[in-house]
């Protein structure tokens, strides 16, 4: 480890941060641009992950003045880093090379090698000359959404900017390192009552999940909505289903195996179905699979939903649309099974029904999901930590859905339980209420 870096996990004040030099080069979790075409022909099913992610150590890339440069205590593994080491749909080399024509700063991203990761926790210890609102020392996380400050459309919602990228997955300079580049209108202070690893797991998946069902440019769920999460237990789903509970709804969730009902259940779901059960299979003819979900869905709550949650894609698209009431809304962001969609849309205009498209969440929507967690409101969604050297296996975990909630990756912490600033929040809490699928876990033993 570098002297900045131990000097950042020993909590040392900003004079003595500011005065260590920056170290030339950093461990990182990256792709080479050299295996894009490893898998050839393969399905996305046979790509393993496992053969492309790399860590190994990578240049420091210089500092813009709208940036800050963070020792990362703890990252978190998410979908957009499969996407990224199975090089689907495209290699994200693309993304930067389009990324570096612009010039100037952008350019440093075009680089033979890719660090990926888009969420954070860490220690600020260096910021650009133009960065007003951080300072060298400051417990910071990072959201993932990398919006240009001076497009218009950024002042109106930041994800409306043509030029708005996913961190660690458009840009380079990502999470799943010791250090990590973000602009300053990314960073939120990190949740004083948890760990490191607790804080780094909640910002993409959570803002994401608090845009979809709470903004007002989402489904906008109010107090008695039925809402169908698909994945309630997955890092999405997690946070869905406490920001409905929370928001007075009933959160219905699905579930993948029997392994998964109890999780779901901790998290607030009032009734979780187990897919398999109900035979919810990706082959499943979508208008029959939705009319035994209904029957299922009126069983144990009396209504059809209002809202259904959707991310999954094409496994459940046609199922989404066909399941929820009359006039209500579909709210997605994402397709893990597919991006192609098929679905009988006699159910979607005969019965007024809506698809929202959502985007992870503008820096406003962030911070008013970050301000939950930090005010103890929503729990992380944290369930199992790994250390950087085996990020490929948490990727794996990931890939092939054999996760329950968030992974956290260790960056520069050498293991759980540090970064705790407010132990008494903490306890008012509860240490098994902050992160409650850990507790399942612990309990199951």
């Amino acid at each position: 480890m570098d002297p900045l870096a131990e000097a950042a996990l020993a909590g040392a004040g900003p004079d003595e941060l500011s005065r260590i030099p920056v170290p030339e080069e950093y461990p990182a979790v990256h792709l080479r641009v050299e295996d894009v075409d490893m898998f050839g022909g393969q399905t996305q099913d046979e790509r393993d992950v496992r053969k492309s992610l790399h860590l190994g150590r990578v240049p420091m890339p210089e500092l813009a003045p709208d940036e800050v440069l963070i020792a990362v205590m703890s990252s978190a593994m998410n979908y957009n880093t499969v996407w990224s080491a199975m090089f689907l749909p495209i290699p994200t080399f693309t993304f930067l090379r389009h990324f570096g024509k612009q010039g100037g700063w952008a350019a440093r991203h075009d680089q033979p090698h890719h660090v990926l990761g888009s969420d954070a926790a860490g220690v600020v210890v260096r910021v650009g000359s133009g960065v007003r609102r951080w300072k060298v020392g400051d417990h910071v996380v990072v959201s993932a959404s990398y919006v240009d400050d001076q497009d218009p459309a950024t002042h109106s919602d930041g994800m409306l900017d043509a030029d708005q990228r996913a961190w660690g997955f458009e840009t380079n300079f990502g999470s799943l390192a010791h250090y990590a580049v973000a602009r300053a209108n990314q960073v939120l202070p990190k949740p004083a009552h948890l760990t490191w690893e607790e804080a780094a797991s909640n910002l993409l998946c959570g803002g994401t999940a608090y845009r979809m069902l709470v903004s007002h440019r989402g489904a906008q769920i109010k107090q008695g909505d039925i809402v169908l999460i698909w994945g309630a237990t997955g890092g999405l789903g997690a946070y869905a289903a406490q920001l409905v509970r929370n928001g007075g709804g009933i959160p219905v969730g699905i579930v993948g195996d029997e392994s998964k009902v109890e999780p779901a259940r901790a998290l607030g779901c009032e009734v979780v179905f187990n897919r398999q059960e109900i035979g919810l299979g990706g082959s499943a003819d979508p208008v029959e699979a939705g009319k035994r979900l209904g029957r299922a869905i009126r069983g144990a709550v009396g209504e059809d939903p209002h809202v259904v949650f959707e991310h999954v894609g094409r496994a459940t698209f046609g199922i989404s649309v066909f399941v929820v009431r009359r006039g209500g809304i579909v709210v997605t962001c994402g397709s893990s099974t597919g991006y192609r969609h098929e679905y009988d849309n006699r159910y979607l205009w005969m019965k007024l029904k809506r698809v929202i498209g959502s985007h992870g969440a503008n820096l406003q929507e962030m911070a008013e999901f970050n301000r939950l967690v930090a005010l103890g409101r929503v729990q992380s969604a944290l369930n199992e930590v790994f250390t950087l050297e085996e990020s490929a296996e948490a990727a794996r975990l990931v890939q092939t859905n054999r996760h329950v909630g968030k992974i956290a990756v260790l960056g520069l912490a050498p293991h759980s339980g540090l970064g705790v600033t407010d132990p008494e929040l903490r306890a008012r809490i509860g240490e098994t209420a902050v992160a409650p699928l850990r507790a399942v876990a612990t309990a199951r033993g």
